[in-house]
């Protein structure tokens, strides 16, 4: 009460008033002030346990796996109270961070059925292509990579990179292809809805390049494109931070260029996929 009215009136008088020694309001005083220093003291010392406990755990403790290091070193803390220091010292748990929650869209319901039925053994190069699409993390947002690989020799003939997972994507990724598309017979994919637009049925009937959907659902109709991604995150995504777009197009295209004429395939005898159509161009020859 002394504190709160100290700015209106003298201690002395406020002292007269409550019948309270001068002294023992000073000393009362000091007393709340050393509890106050010590407070803070005690929780910067658990703000640094805290942090220690994050960092050595590769970052990924939440507040319940801190708690139980904590009271493992003799400290008895709430979740709560550690949360709020957690957000103080500006740290949180690679598991409560942003993940990925894939666009929802409405599958591609049209009559075609799956042509291609898992034949991924292909003689012929450029005959059949198989496409998906995979998410990659470009600063704050999720972005997008579509390919287009030629089942003959696991190459990928066409890519792109964009902020959205649409027909635009994968046409975008047909312009790149520099080998015939007069070659091609059959182009398969999932049945995604970037897949479904006019643009693309035109391209692919201008070339008279038959469909090939898989069974909805059925990762397994489109392991090809599917592995091939698994790769790409593995190789080129993971733990790499992308801050813009340009960046991920560079390195794509860096990376893509390596897969293609470098990196040796074991379903092609260990050997690059340019490689591999090279050889075989030689034989026939």
């Amino acid at each position: 009460m002394i504190e709160r009215n100290r700015q209106k009136y003298s201690v002395s008088a406020l002292c007269e008033v409550l019948q309270l020694a001068r002294s023992t309001f000073y000393y009362e005083t000091e007393i709340a002030a050393q509890k106050k220093h010590k407070k803070a003291a005690e929780e910067q010392k658990l703000k640094e346990e805290i942090r220690l406990i994050f960092n050595k755990n590769r970052q990924v403790y939440g507040t319940r796996k801190i708690k139980d290091a904590l009271f493992k070193a003799g400290h008895t803390v709430s979740r709560h109270r550690i949360g709020r220091f957690m957000r103080e010292l500006g740290i949180q748990s690679k598991y409560a961070q942003a993940s990925y929650k894939p666009m929802i869209s409405r599958p591609n319901e049209e009559s075609i059925g799956n042509v291609l039925h898992r034949e991924f053994q292909v003689d012929e190069e450029m005959s059949v292509l198989v496409s998906d699409l995979t998410y990659v993390k470009v600063g704050k947002h999720w972005n997008y990579v579509c390919f287009l690989i030629d089942l003959y020799n696991r190459e990928i003939v066409g890519y792109s990179a964009g902020e959205r997972k649409d027909a635009a994507l994968v046409q975008r990724a047909f312009a790149t292809v520099k080998r015939p598309l007069g070659n091609v017979k059959l182009f398969h994919t999932d049945r995604g809805s970037e897949f479904k637009n006019v643009g693309i049925d035109e391209l692919l009937s201008n070339y008279q390049i038959k469909r090939s959907l898989s069974h909805k659902g059925n990762p397994y109709d489109n392991a090809v494109a599917e592995a091939t991604f698994k790769i790409l995150k593995t190789e080129l995504i993971n733990g790499t931070h992308f801050l813009t777009l340009e960046q991920l197009a560079l390195e794509l295209f860096d990376y893509v260029n390596w897969y293609n004429n470098i990196r040796s395939h074991s379903t092609l005898g260990y050997l690059s996929p340019v490689t591999y159509r090279n050889l075989a161009l030689k034989k026939v020859v």
